[in-house]
Order: structure tokens, then C-alpha cells, then sequence
């Protein structure tokens, strides 16, 4: 029998194709401010980061940090109000298996409630989708996975926890859960894999097709038939 009850996900980047929309916004923002920013240099400085750590960057490198999270944001929302991309596969895996599920994010509750709660995968959280900004600490501390856990009434042993950056890694492993490095298709990191083996990742997976099929070994007697 199998121990694992809930699945736990990061949002950006595994349940919605939109790390690089994030990053990006953030870059657009700092090279309207007289920095340019390439996307791929936005992906490296602020993948995985909570709103404090990229408001500690902005400040470190002399901007308001302040206007210029919220000019971040307007272009992010905006790109919302267009196109919200789910990660591909991603629906495949929330409906085959009955597991509890959360999201844990770094992200703001706003980004949360203009992005994947506006989706049609929303339902399969039943509520259960947590910001950074419910806990006292974000990722790398275990502070939402254990919150998670709690309100999903499972121990965080019974626990998969899957994201696409070391930050959210490091929160699985100290919360105790199973940790899942997950690399989705637009995901061009370079060997982005070792670097969550190296934080401690008990799987990488390369898509949502790998995660479903590392979930069927994990989880077999949870499996429902499609």
C-alpha cells in the first residue's frame, strides 16, 4: 500500500506554463527602468524568488522597489487578462489521480486570484491554494508545506511535493515531504536538472507526463481509472 495521501504543487511553472511571463514582467519592468534585462537573465535572478526576495534585488540594485513591483505586476496582470497557459498534461494529472491536492506558491494571493484560480484546473484545489503571503516565511523555509499539510489533514511523510526551483525543493526536503523536481517544456535552464538534484530532489521529471508516470509508481493504489 501506498503511503503518499496529497500532492502538493508550486504554480508557476508546473500547474501554469507562466515562470517565464513572471520573470519576464520583471524584466520588462527593470529594463524600462534604465537596466536592460534579457529574459533569460530574468529567469536566473528571480526564478523561485517570494515578492521579498525580488523587492530585496530591486533595492539592492538601487530601484524603488516598490513602483517597480507594481509596474511588474500591471504588465503580468495584463499578459493575464489575455492568456492564463496551463502547463501541458497538467489536466491529465489532476483528474487520474484522487490524491488530496494543494498549490503552494510563492506568488502573491492577487497573482494567485488573476491567474490559476481563474483557470479551469482551479477546481481540482478545492480552495486548497496558498501564497506565501498565508505563512510567516517563505520558500525555501517549510512554512507552506507544513500549512498545506495541516489544512489537508495529512502528515508532510504522506506528502508529494513538486516544483521547478531549488527554493521550493529546499521547503520539501525541510518540511519532510517528498521532493519532485519538475522541468516543463519552455523551461530552458541549463542543466537546471543537476541543480535540483543537488538541492536535495528525490525525482526530477522532465513534463507532466513523466510526473504521471512517477506518480503511477508511487501511487498505484491511488490510481483512478481514466
Amino acid at each position: 500500500m501506498s503511503g503518499f495521501k496529497a500532492i502538493l504543487f508550486d504554480c508557476d511553472g508546473v500547474v501554469l506554463d507562466s515562470e517565464g511571463m513572471g520573470c519576464g514582467s520583471l524584466g520588462m519592468a527593470v529594463t524600462e527602468a534604465g537596466r536592460p534585462m534579457s529574459l533569460h537573465e530574468a529567469r536566473d535572478t528571480f526564478s523561485g524568488n517570494s515578492a521579498n526576495d525580488t523587492r530585496s534585488w530591486m533595492a539592492a540594485e538601487g530601484f524603488d522597489a516598490d513602483s517597480l513591483f507594481k509596474r511588474a505586476d500591471e504588465i503580468l496582470f495584463e499578459m493575464f487578462e489575455r492568456d492564463v497557459p496551463l502547463m501541458p498534461g497538467i489536466e491529465h494529472v489532476l483528474r487520474d489521480f484522487s490524491l488530496k491536492k494543494a498549490i503552494c506558491s510563492n506568488s502573491s494571493i492577487k497573482r494567485l486570484d488573476l491567474s490559476v484560480a481563474r483557470t479551469s484546473v482551479a477546481a481540482f484545489f478545492a480552495g486548497y491554494i496558498y501564497s506565501a503571503e498565508h505563512v510567516a516565511e517563505a520558500k525555501p523555509a517549510p512554512d507552506i508545506a507544513l500549512h498545506a499539510c495541516a489544512a489537508l489533514g495529512v502528515l508532510p511523510g504522506e506528502a508529494i511535493f513538486i516544483d521547478a526551483n531549488v527554493a521550493g525543493i529546499a521547503c520539501a526536503r525541510a518540511a519532510g515531504c517528498l521532493a519532485v523536481g519538475f522541468i516543463g517544456h519552455s523551461d530552458d535552464r541549463e542543466n537546471h536538472d543537476r541543480t535540483l538534484l543537488a538541492a536535495g530532489a528525490d525525482h526530477v521529471v522532465y513534463g507532466m507526463g513523466e510526473f504521471h508516470a512517477l506518480l503511477r509508481t508511487l501511487t498505484s493504489d491511488k490510481r483512478e481509472v481514466a
